[in-house]
């Protein structure tokens, strides 16, 4: 009785022995087929957040608030007033550079027209300059003509004078000896006495002429005079053209002065510069505002994207497109979809503040990890929005590895 009772339990051991090494067979088995079917194309980490592009809103100008138009948490779209800042010094500075540029243009139209009257002016007197130095020097061209015409028949007269004075003291030597008549004698002498006034007209004439000659000379260099200071006048329409020119850029800079007054009074006007809700607000009317301030911020809930933080042990397999799922730890019984759209070019610690010293000699081997963006498939619902750091689970599916693992550089220009 003893012995069947033996038997019988060691034989119920056995059977449970192997119903237990059974079981253990089957779910190995149904675990590695699960593995290799499914979990081995899956990426997973908990190590993930929601981020997004957060406009910081900052004053470019100094100022006191005027008026603040949101408060935190309020959503906002882009072009939005919201604050003001006390325009009234930035709208004196405006009106001065008005004032400045309406000064200049009026002193560049005044130097144009008077530019324009003495260009007239000078001109004229330039021409007529010109005109009586010209009808000098023609008299003086005459005048020495002239000269040289009666020098020649002065010296013509010279040599009648010559030949009447031979005549005469030939003929006079022949009367004397009785051989000619005295009036052969007496004609020679009055030729004679011709051909010195003949001389004597001739050197009135010169003497004239050269006095004359010498009158046009100081017409001509009083034409001259005349001239050089007409073209000295002149200068004065060069001299106003650079004074245009340099009033033309005092009103270039005072256009520049303007538009740089218009800009700071719009400054005082602040915007939103994109859509999205208003957080991080820390002002007041009546605060003194300082340029690059930071006075709060605009997050985009509807263009949140995920960081993913992968250890680089699981990034062999990633690839741009592949499909993500998510899960937020505030929304357990929601899922979102996602793509991969990117891969950070370095790791989280090389970005960091300060990046670790791996050279030193206590050097500790940490897996590092690699931020990876996720792009939602459509923007978070109403009922299920995410905001900017929650926390995220995310599951990546490698199965799909047809995409590449970095964006391609754009090519050159």
């Amino acid at each position: 009785m003893e012995k069947s009772t033996a038997k019988a339990n060691n034989r119920a051991r056995m059977n449970r022995f192997f119903l237990l090494v059974t079981v253990v067979a089957l779910a190995s088995l149904l675990g590695g087929t699960y593995w290799f079917f499914v979990l081995r194309h899956r990426e997973t980490t908990d190590n993930a957040y929601v981020m997004t592009d957060v406009a910081r809103v900052s004053s470019r100008v100094i100022g006191t608030v005027l008026r603040v138009s949101v408060e935190n948490d309020q959503p906002v779209v882009g072009g939005q007033v919201l604050l003001e800042l006390d325009p009234r010094d930035y709208q004196a500075e405006v009106d001065q550079a008005k004032g400045d540029l309406a000064r200049i243009e009026g002193e560049i139209r005044a130097t144009e027209t008077l530019m324009s009257l003495t260009d007239t002016q000078t001109l004229a007197k330039l021409n007529e300059s010109e005109a009586k130095l010209v009808e000098a020097r023609n008299k003086k061209k005459e005048g020495i003509h002239r000269l040289k015409e009666l020098e020649k028949k002065r010296d013509a007269a010279q040599a009648d004078l010559t030949k009447a004075r031979r005549d005469f003291k030939r003929f006079k030597s022949l009367f004397e000896t009785g051989t000619v008549a005295e009036e052969q004698k007496d004609r020679t002498h009055t030729d004679l006495v011709k051909a010195k006034a003949q001389v004597e007209a001739m050197d009135a004439e010169i003497d004239a002429a050269k006095a004359s000659l010498e009158a046009v000379d100081q017409a001509v260099k009083q034409a001259q005079a005349q001239l050089r200071a007409s073209r000295g006048d002149r200068l004065q329409v060069e001299l106003l053209s650079h004074k245009i020119a340099a009033l033309s850029g005092e009103r270039e800079e005072a256009r520049a002065k303007l538009i740089a007054a218009q800009l700071n009074l719009s400054y005082c006007t602040i915007t939103a510069p994109i859509s999205g809700y208003i957080a991080q607000k820390n002002l007041q009317v009546g605060d003194r505002v300082q340029s690059g301030q930071a006075l709060m911020a605009v997050v985009p809930l509807e263009d949140v994207y995920v960081e993913a933080n992968l250890k680089e042990t699981q990034l062999e397999h990633i690839r741009l497109g592949q499909l993500a799922i998510i899960k937020a730890d505030v929304y357990p019984n929601y899922t979102y979809h996602g793509k991969v759209v990117g891969v950070r070019a370095g790791t989280g610690a090389s970005f960091s503040l300060l990046p670790p010293e791996n050279a030193t000699g206590n050097w500790i081997k940490v897996v590092q990890r690699v931020p990876v963006k996720i792009r939602l498939d459509k923007p978070p619902p109403a009922e299920y929005p995410l905001r900017l750091g929650l926390s995220l689970h995310v599951t990546i599916s490698t199965r799909d590895q047809s995409g590449p693992r970095l964006l391609p550089l754009a090519p050159k220009p």
